[in-house]
């Protein structure tokens, strides 16, 4: 039922229906929904503004998580570019230095400046440019350590060669010496036996009977077995590669041939006084790369240090060579 509102009319001084004009009354409902309006925007602005929508908060949960796994990927990538600039600096001055290899140029490697300049074109990029920046890191990232494992196959040949290298340095005295008693005569400026003058002595005499066994001192190959009559006599040179040889002179008996193959500590011919000598001995020599050398220094497989220092000295006493 609808409810008749009235007022009480002082000039009248009676009650009176109240009748309300449809000009008011429209002015009434504009006002209402206008409010209403208004009213619903500052809503829905204020929920927008500090609450969101669904959708916008799981947007920004999601943005949340990515930046969360951008965070911890970075960390990662710096994690693998300090590992990879370890093994790099390893790789150039530990591994090829112990085999005397030269070590990788930066330009086959990423460039410092390459790096720098690429960290810093990352800070200022939006999201997807980021993805694709760390994309690029990692193929980078990838990309160096395939260089690495190639460099670490060349590595483990180095090590195989070095195996090689190793045998092939002559490192042990010709023959068995171990009083350290049959040195003779040193490497250096000798008195001639037969001039009596000054002359340089290219290897070392070890002072032995005839008969006594003369060994390889490393691994080789025989690059000849021979006789000079007024030289070394019965002699044999080993080529060892690597730029070393060896020279066994004054045999008597010579037990190798040409071409063949010996291994350290084999047998290759018998103490003697063939060509020009005054006595039985054994006259050794090692060449590096065609040049004489010290053959002192080459015993390391047989003398400890206090035995080395005073085979050095003997071997330094100025005397007469025996050829």
């Amino acid at each position: 039922m609808k409810k008749v509102k009235y007022f009480y009319n002082t000039h009248t001084l009676r009650y009176e229906k109240l009748t309300v004009p449809l000009r008011v009354r429209l002015l009434r409902v504009f006002a209402f929904i206008a409010t209403s309006i208004v009213t619903a925007a500052i809503i829905v602005w204020i929920g927008f503004k500090y609450i969101g929508s669904p959708n916008e908060r799981i947007l920004r949960h999601q943005l949340d998580d990515y930046q969360d796994n951008y965070t911890l990927m970075n960390r990662r990538i710096q994690q693998l570019q300090q590992k990879m600039e370890e093994l790099e600096k390893r790789d150039n001055q530990v591994y090829r230095a112990i085999f005397e290899s030269n070590p990788i140029p930066d330009s086959a490697r990423a460039k410092q400046i390459e790096k720098s300049e690429e960290l810093s074109l990352i800070q200022g990029m939006n999201d997807n440019e980021l993805i694709n920046g760390m994309v690029k890191q990692l193929n980078n990232l990838n990309a160096r350590a395939v260089f690495q494992d190639k460099s670490y196959q060349e590595i483990d040949v180095m090590i195989r060669d070095k195996q090689k290298l190793l045998a092939s340095i002559p490192a042990i005295q010709p023959v068995s010496n171990k009083e350290l008693t049959r040195i003779a005569s040193g490497f250096g400026s000798r008195i001639d036996p037969v001039y009596k003058v000054s002359k340089f002595h290219a290897g070392l005499d070890f002072a032995a009977p005839i008969g006594t066994p003369i060994y390889a001192t490393a691994d080789g190959r025989i690059k000849s077995a021979s006789h000079e009559e007024s030289g070394y006599g019965n002699h044999v040179v080993i080529n060892h590669g690597y730029g070393y040889e060896s020279v066994y002179g004054h045999m008597v008996r010579i037990k190798v041939h040409s071409g063949r193959s010996v291994k350290r500590g084999e047998v290759i011919g018998w103490v003697g006084s063939t060509g020009k000598s005054t006595g039985p001995h054994c006259h050794y020599e090692v060449h590096k790369n065609g040049n004489p050398v010290d053959p002192v220094y080459f015993f390391y497989n047989d003398l400890n240090p206090e035995q080395f220092d005073r085979l050095v000295k003997l071997a330094a006493a100025s005397n007469q060579s025996f050829d």
